[in-house]
């Protein structure tokens, strides 16, 4: 399996980004986190013409949980997305990187108070409100700013779709929004059109993550129309603004078979119009939410191979210098990934190994029975499709630092995240000499 805008080169060299993979090793060390800027680009760039050519007002907002820093942030903001950020780190990094606040929604089942008092000193967009405790607690601090907010209100639908159980979020047994079934969602938009400091803008819905069809955003869509009916017919108010999510799917393996951007789109954009036409409303403004299938396939990570393990007729594991420290993934849920031996990329597949990481968990193993090349201790891994939740979920287990994180355009390098030091580990470590004292 090679994605598209990986190449091999004349040498037999992985390259991303018109860089040698190998080079990269060289210069930057391993593990290194490696994507491919021309792609996200591209990737971002598709969502937004599929939506110009539908017609249909939007705006399509990059869900920073799947990667966040400075530069990503600028990124986004030169290609004219929105941003969804969870937390005030993301917020923060936004801020920092001079994302226009007025473009920014805040996501999240449990925002702190401090958190919301941050986004509304910033002045950003949109709130998406997930239960009745931030319904309250965001208007009071609201009335004390004495502001008018724009909000959401994130609905459970009750949809499933076909995902991991943990990355599902449409269900009805959901941390997440206010419920259809059981009548808690009219009574939010009750109470939230009751609130003077509130703009009810209107609803949001996500129904998971890694989709590889559109018939559950299309369910979804159906679910939430006859609701919106339900509310309208209540207290005669109708949604300005149709919140899809994200949870489009990208390719890991060959297995995956995702559908193209626009397939996505237009599904979505059909259906709306489709559904709003027949009632005679005005088509709301659509948002949606991608965030892997914007960095996703953009990036790559670059591994050393160290110690090899042959256990006779049982499995042969290559251990790399990374491990569930920058992919969490597999332990986490059992994604699933493919990779190539950088500088071997053009050799003949000669056997199948077992990546194990280098954590002291017997469940650290990044990819299981895959074929490749004759592969030696020193050789390099590149494993593909890396870009979402891999850096964003990194850790320090066992005190291994970050890795660095390198855009590539165009043959020119530039470090965007640096690599973590030993210094870095202990930096908020306090000595026995400075707390007995204080």
């Amino acid at each position: 399996m090679f994605l598209h805008h990986l190449r091999i080169n004349d040498s037999g060299h992985l390259e991303i980004g018109g860089c040698d993979t190998v080079e990269l090793a060289e210069q930057f060390g391993t593990p290194l986190f490696v994507y491919d800027e021309m792609q996200i680009r591209q990737n971002a760039r598709r969502f937004l013409l599929a939506f110009q050519k539908s017609g249909c007002p939007h705006q399509v907002a990059y869900a920073s949980k799947a990667f966040s820093c400075l530069a990503m942030a600028e990124l986004a903001h030169e290609e004219n997305l929105s941003l969804d950020v969870v937390s005030g780190g993301e917020l923060y990094t936004a801020l920092q990187a001079g994302f226009p606040a007025e473009r920014i929604h805040f996501h999240g089942n449990n925002k702190s108070e401090a958190e919301l008092r941050m986004a509304l000193e910033a002045n950003i967009g949109c709130f998406v409100v997930d239960n009745f405790f931030e319904l309250e607690m965001l208007h009071d601090l609201a009335e004390a700013y004495r502001k008018n907010v724009k909000i959401l209100l994130r609905l459970t639908p009750g949809i499933e779709v076909h995902t991991h159980e943990y990355i599902t979020t449409g269900q009805e047994n959901s941390k997440f929004g206010f419920s259809v079934k059981h009548g808690q969602s009219l009574m939010a938009v009750k109470r939230a059109l009751a609130k003077p400091c509130y703009e009810l803008l209107g609803v949001h819905v996500h129904i998971g993550s890694q989709i590889f069809e559109t018939e559950g955003f299309i369910q979804s869509i159906q679910m939430i129309r006859k609701h919106l009916d339900e509310i309208r017919a209540e207290t005669g108010y109708e949604a300005k603004v149709l919140n899809v999510g994200g949870g489009f799917g990208i390719q890991y393996t060959d297995e995956d078979r995702p559908l193209p951007i626009e397939n996505y789109v237009q599904a979505i954009t059909e259906e709306v119009k489709k559904a709003w036409n027949e009632r005679g409303l005005n088509i709301p403004e659509i948002w949606v939410e991608p965030g892997r299938s914007i960095v996703g396939n953009a990036g790559i990570t670059i591994y050393r191979i160290g110690a090899i393990k042959q256990i006779p007729g049982i499995c042969k594991y290559v251990s790399i210098d990374g491990g569930m420290t920058d992919n969490i993934r597999p332990a986490l849920y059992q994604a699933k990934y493919h990779a190539v031996l950088a500088n071997k990329a053009d050799a003949a597949l000669e056997e199948t190994v077992t990546i194990a990481g280098k954590c002291c968990e017997s469940g650290d193993l990044l990819i299981q029975d895959i074929c490749l090349p004759k592969v030696s201790s020193n050789d390099l891994l590149a494993i593909f499709s890396t870009g979402a939740y891999g850096y964003s979920m990194a850790s320090n287990y066992n005190r291994l630092p970050r890795p660095a994180v390198v855009f590539v355009k165009n043959g020119t390098p530039r470090v965007v995240i640096e690599r973590e030091t030993y210094d870095d580990l202990i930096r908020k470590d306090l000595r026995k000499e400075v707390y007995a004292t204080s």
